[in-house]
């Protein structure tokens, strides 16, 4: 399908409930120290908020990927639209910190619902280069969630409460289930309906398949960096610096416009070299980011400077670089689009909660160098086998005449 007015309202739609998915946690992060006071817990529970949140996208992905194999992509993502509409209702029902999390837990079940059935039909419907741009410009709208989040975070602490957060939530992803009721193509691939017990078989298939895993390893090494700081931000910030809630809303603006900034330049030029060089480009600017981070560990003086020019550097380069990656790592196994996509959604979530929980617990005795030594080693292990992978994928398709 190309890409026009017309066709560009499914990703749309697909984007509104992106948002409201991402909000939900952007919103509630700020939010979290008043959350944890209020139940009598530590603040270094903070953090937790956005690692079971995580846990929830990585539970149920392997079931959410090939149940839109067969039952068809639609279904599925307007069942997890209801889904996380409801869960944010009644999340404001919780009394305790368990409770809290439980429904977290819940709620980030429909980060699967995005990446292992919308993307997916996402890359089915529009032709490859298209699909990008398509990703890139989704990316850029549902950016607007961590650069509102904060600061409409720091509004709820201050004025009203946390809780008409979640009721703004599920509003936005209420109207995006009517938009993608209406605008999502029913039509998808043709496959022969097998089993369900075909699943792992599908799925040993996918997690043998070496290319695959050195392709979408690249995914978490990539995008922690930026999550580790969504994650720990408003500790290091907030409790550790004393920055305002205000401060701490309005020093995530040049973070995530660096993110803007990179998908932007994406779209710019992803038609002028062949597929893969942007990755190349991305990676050496995140690099660069890391060690700003670990200057202003070293001088102190210069710590917020540093952070936040380091983790400008770093959404750039992710913003350059992510959508490319995604884009070869759901491409490199034949097994069907839902499958492939959900192996990559486990992937991401799983390492994103495992590394956020281990990165919370050694901050608690190593404070920021923690949250420094983890951005840089995770952006050097690129350098390694998802590096090689990348340049055997662009020499083969060199070889065969794809640009």
């Amino acid at each position: 399908m190309t890409l026009n007015r017309i066709t560009l309202m499914f990703p749309l739609a697909l984007v509104l409930f992106e948002f409201s998915v991402y909000i939900g946690n952007d919103l509630i992060q700020p939010a979290m120290l008043a959350i944890t006071e209020q139940f009598g817990v530590s603040a270094t529970w903070a953090p937790s908020s956005m690692s079971f949140y995580l846990l929830g996208g990585a539970s149920v992905a392997w079931l959410l990927g090939p149940l839109s194999d067969r039952l068809g992509r639609k279904k599925v993502l307007l069942v997890g639209v209801a889904f996380f509409t409801i869960c944010c209702l009644l999340i404001l029902l919780t009394h305790n910190i368990q409770q809290f999390l439980t429904l977290r837990f819940l709620q980030g079940i429909s980060l699967s619902v995005i990446s292992a059935v919308g993307y997916a039909a996402i890359q089915e419907t529009f032709e490859e280069r298209d699909a990008i741009k398509v990703m890139a410009l989704m990316a850029n709208i549902s950016l607007l969630a961590p650069l509102l989040g904060p600061v409409l975070g720091a509004f709820l602490i201050d004025y009203v409460s946390w809780h008409w957060g979640f009721v703004a939530i599920a509003a936005v992803s209420f109207l995006s289930w009517f938009g993608l009721n209406k605008f999502m193509p029913t039509k998808q691939e043709s496959r022969v309906r097998q089993p369900f017990s075909y699943i792992f078989d599908d799925f040993k298939k996918v997690f043998t398949n070496r290319r695959f895993l050195g392709l979408s390893i690249a995914l978490p090494l990539v995008g922690m960096p930026l999550m580790l700081w969504i994650a720990l931000s408003p500790i290091i910030l907030v409790d550790e610096l004393k920055l305002s809630s205000v401060q701490y809303g309005l020093a995530q603006f040049p973070v995530f416009f660096g993110l803007i900034a990179g998908n932007i330049i994406l779209i710019k030029i992803i038609d002028r070299f062949p597929l893969g060089k942007t990755i190349l480009m991305g990676l050496p600017i995140m690099l660069i980011g890391t060690l700003f981070l670990i200057l202003g560990v070293i001088w102190q003086t210069y710590l917020v400077p540093c952070l936040l020019i380091g983790m400008t550097l770093v959404s750039l380069g992710e913003g350059i670089s992510f959508s490319v990656m995604y884009r070869f790592a759901l491409m490199s196994s034949e097994v069907s689009k839902g499958t492939v996509a959900a192996a990559v959604s486990m992937l991401l979530m799983m390492s994103f909660f495992t590394i956020i929980e281990l990165v919370r617990v050694l901050y608690t005795y190593f404070h920021i160098w923690a949250f420094a030594l983890a951005c840089v080693t995770l952006i050097g292990f690129w350098f390694l086998q998802p590096r090689a992978a990348l340049k055997q994928v662009m020499l083969e398709r060199k070889a065969e005449g794809i640009n």
